[in-house]
């Protein structure tokens, strides 16, 4: 055993690292909000909006809690509800159907891509013939999700949407910055949602999220939405809303971080490829990509034949893994009833037994990760 496999306990995601980065900047932010004492919906918020807005090429963003409600929010903007068929992925975070089935519709299950974990378009198509054929839904919209920090085959998925007159929302959740050809999800989709948990890309320090749009009356009734339906009258709520908005301690940390944001996006890209020339010439399997894509890298995810001693072996040498998503959403018990593609889902199936990531941030010294290459080599 070489002295790099020493129990050395290192952090899956090293926030720290990137917080000492960020200090001074942070501080005087959160100063500068305890000073004004406008902690709602202070001025901070606006420039953060606006900056995130520009950075992904949308006209409009709109800030809120967390990115379970930015899915949400463009749901009841266009009353999807009762007797409503939303499509999406299994394989990914429960909150991606949670959200269906709180506006009262019903998810349909949706298979992937076995190659880069992203939703399948002849899976998608096949669902929708599903639910016309079967007429008891009314197909409403589409839920694609850019898993593990990779943008979906948008080009593939884009004209099957469209052609069914579906809505379209791009859950950039784990995905945020990331673009095919250059282009940021939201050139296809009708809103691109995200989410600011700590873990995320972009994370804050506790939840946030944002649903970014070109469309000028859906910003004006997302805006609405998010604070309990307000109108123009202050005490006069025009439709049924959410109490969702972004505190402005948040906004001023995460200005700070969009800062720097497109920087941490290289690293984990130069992170990334060196994870996959490391370990090629191992039996697990390495991520796939795109051609077009920059990722985002919020996960690392390889396959491996057991992910639980591949885990139990890289644990005792002081290296932290995660397993996503073991139990897909339509194998969890408060979503069993719902329907999935008659084609079944097989690639979900199948790449649910092996999947597990490694340590991705960008703060990942080269030290730590030729321990996490040799540990993962040694398994």
């Amino acid at each position: 055993m070489t002295s790099r496999l020493k129990a050395v306990a290192m952090q899956f995601i090293d926030l720290h690292a990137q917080q000492a980065r960020l200090k001074a900047e942070i501080d005087a932010g959160i100063a500068a909000v305890l000073e004004s004492g406008q902690y709602i919906l202070g001025p901070q918020v606006t420039e953060f909006e606006n900056k995130l807005a520009a950075f992904a090429d949308a006209k409009h963003a709109v800030s809120c809690a967390n990115g379970t409600d930015a899915i949400l929010l463009p749901l009841m903007a266009w009353g999807v509800g009762p007797g409503d068929a939303v499509f999406c992925p299994s394989f990914t975070y429960c909150a991606t159907a949670e959200v269906v089935a709180l506006a009262g519709a019903t998810p349909v299950f949706v298979d992937i891509d076995r190659d880069t974990y992203n939703m399948c378009a002849k899976s998608l198509k096949q669902a929708i013939q599903d639910v016309e054929a079967k007429g008891e839904l009314t197909p409403k919209a589409v839920i694609v999700v850019d898993l593990f920090g990779q943008c979906a085959n948008y080009d593939a998925l884009s004209p099957i949407i469209r052609e069914a007159g579906l809505h379209f929302i791009s859950d950039c959740a784990q995905g945020f910055g990331s673009t095919l050809n250059g282009k940021h999800p939201l050139a296809w989709a009708d809103v691109e949602t995200t989410s600011f948990f700590p873990a995320k890309p972009l994370g804050a320090y506790g939840d946030g999220g944002a649903t970014l749009t070109n469309d000028a009356e859906m910003d004006r009734v997302l805006r609405s939405l998010r604070m309990h339906g307000s109108g123009v009258d202050k005490y006069d709520n025009v439709r049924i809303g959410l109490n969702s908005r972004l505190d402005t301690l948040q906004a001023v940390i995460l200005l700070a971080k969009l800062g720097i944001f497109a920087d941490e996006i290289e690293a984990r890209n130069k992170i990334a490829a060196r994870y996959s020339e490391g370990l090629k010439s191992n039996t697990l399997r390495t991520p796939a990509v795109l051609d077009g894509v920059i990722s985002t890298w919020a996960q690392y995810t390889v396959e491996v034949s057991d992910p639980t001693a591949f885990a139990d072996t890289l644990k005792a040498h002081g290296i932290p893994t995660a397993r996503y998503y073991p139990r897909p959403i339509h194998m969890q018990t408060a979503y069993m009833d719902y329907p999935i593609c008659s084609d079944g889902l097989p690639n979900t199936m199948a790449c649910k037994e092996h999947v597990i990531s490694l340590p991705m941030h960008g703060y990942l010294s080269e030290d730590d990760q030729d321990r996490i290459i040799e540990a993962a080599k040694a398994v």
